[in-house]
């Protein structure tokens, strides 16, 4: 391969790199980044073009790095973070945040709760633009695939800084009409004979939602589906007993808990970024924000399942939390 002089090596050829570094596909960084796979494979050759070797070598599974790339990989990160460390001390001039703060969560958790809370934050911060990623599966902050990673579980990972918020509890639901026809189970015992909803167990990509299975072992499931929206619905249709958090039901009005004093589990809240964003202006100000509305409902969504919710409050009101 022949190479071309190094004064013509560009950032934005690396950034692409370390982008499909991480992904492990075009496909995949294409879609981060928001460029076309061509587009990625001309400035990706552009670079093997500077270095002299190919990074990557095409496989069935995707693309396995080569030694070249794994020799730029700890560079490319250390030039990333030099630039990111730029943009936000340059940015840190202005009097407010600015720019696009990408969380992660599950789809529960983030369409039910989190998105109900935001507006305070934007209409404080009107340049400040957040994208809520919902996913079922564990979003790689050190792969950048998102800025803030909202998990009911402590994430592994090099490099995170991760917060322990609290708990929140599970609790098991039922339609009126459900219970009408079946009746009230008078314990856990009674549980096998009563119709269940809940996960698709063989999609299930993270043990912590295996929640059902700590309340009864061999339920009789009547729907299933990897998504706790789909679950919630079917459950208030009449089809069965669902375990839902508390933060899922708050506008289903057709649904009553069961078995409340015996029939939940807990589970811990952890919000975590990349240490090398987390004194970035726009990011700190969002994990600050969804650390202080989590708190402030900690009570709530910890407590017993007809608690009523203490709805959404104010930005100045959370401010305090924030910063205090």
């Amino acid at each position: 391969m022949k190479k071309i002089p190094l004064s013509k090596l560009d950032w934005d050829d690396v950034k692409i790199f370390l982008s499909i570094y991480r992904a492990g596909s075009l496909l995949k960084a294409s879609q981060q980044l928001s460029l076309n796979q061509s587009t990625l494979s001309r400035r990706l050759s552009q670079l093997e073009l500077c270095l002299g070797g190919a990074l990557f070598e095409r496989q069935r599974t995707g693309l396995k790095p080569t030694d070249l790339a794994h020799i730029l990989a700890a560079p490319g990160n250390e030039m990333e973070r030099a630039i990111i460390s730029f943009q936000e001390t340059l940015g840190s001039e202005g009097p407010d945040p600015t720019g696009t703060v990408r969380i992660a969560m599950m789809e529960g958790i983030g369409t039910m709760f989190v998105a109900r809370h935001l507006q305070p934050l934007l209409v404080r911060y009107p340049d400040l633009h957040i994208e809520l990623v919902t996913s079922s599966s564990l979003v790689n902050v050190s792969r950048r695939e998102a800025d803030v990673f909202v998990s009911f579980f402590k994430p592994d990972g090099k490099g995170m800084a991760s917060h322990y918020i609290g708990d929140f509890r599970l609790y098991l639901y039922g339609s009126i009409e459900y219970i009408e026809s079946a009746g009230i189970p008078n314990s856990i015992e009674d549980l096998e004979n009563y119709s269940f909803v809940g996960y698709i167990q063989d999609l299930i990509k993270l043990d912590v939602v295996r929640w059902l299975d700590e309340i009864i072992v061999r339920p009789r499931m009547a729907f299933q589906s990897n998504s706790m929206l789909a679950q919630m619905s079917a459950c208030a249709s009449g089809l069965g007993f669902a375990l839902l958090p508390k933060f899922s039901v708050i506008n289903e009005t057709n649904l009553v808990p069961v078995l409340p004093d015996i029939a939940y589990v807990k589970r811990e809240l952890w919000v975590s970024v990349h240490q090398d964003l987390q004194f970035s202006k726009r990011v700190s100000l969002v994990q600050n924000f969804l650390r202080a509305m989590f708190c402030e409902n900690l009570d709530w969504l910890n407590g017993p399942p007809d608690a009523e919710p203490r709805g959404r409050r104010s930005f100045e009101h959370l401010e305090r939390a924030m910063f205090s």
